[in-house]
């Protein structure tokens, strides 16, 4: 009987480590979400609800880190856009930060250092091409950013797509 219950409590090894990954602008408006495990808020409106209870705990605060409802979630600031990794309570903090890291770094890269709303709304498709690059379907594929740039620029060539990665200094 002991055994069985000791058994209950061990989670099954899984790679699924990264729940969600979402950016919102400085009014907590969504950017860019996507959710990985189909049981973690499957509907939209859960999935907004979600953010702005997140968006409501951390724009103020002054940390890295935060845990809400159950989950860990990992955030990081720049000009007027918030970016959150999240995973289960369980979940490593230092993995879920290396993520959040390589996906502002690509950003950087990628927006010319300019890491703000017009930017990143200029350029959704390279985006879209980075958060791919580090995480599928939950699963971290990659943490280093010069990998992660190598990968999207090699896709974007291969595919004959060239999105709009110049500064956007310009457009004030």
């Amino acid at each position: 009987m002991e055994l069985h219950s000791l058994c209950s409590l061990l989670q099954e090894p899984s790679l699924y480590t990264v729940k969600a990954v979402f950016i919102l602008d400085n009014d907590g408006n969504r950017l860019l979400s996507k959710y990985y495990d189909p049981e973690f808020y499957p509907s939209m409106k859960e999935q907004k609800n979600f953010e702005k209870n997140v968006f409501n705990k951390t724009h103020k605060a002054d940390n890295e880190i935060a845990f809400l409802e159950g989950m860990t979630i990992v955030y990081k600031t720049s000009i007027d856009l918030f970016f959150y990794v999240v995973g289960s309570a369980q979940e490593n903090e230092l993995m879920l930060m290396s993520v959040l890291n390589c996906l502002f770094e690509s950003l950087s890269q990628i927006l010319k250092k300019n890491v703000e709303r017009r930017c990143l709304l200029d350029n959704m498709e390279g985006v879209f091409l980075v958060v791919d690059e580090i995480i599928d379907g939950g699963v971290i594929l990659e943490s280093d950013p010069q990998q992660v740039l190598q990968k999207v620029n090699y896709r974007v060539r291969g595919e004959s797509v060239i999105p709009n990665y110049q500064s956007c200094h310009f457009i004030y």
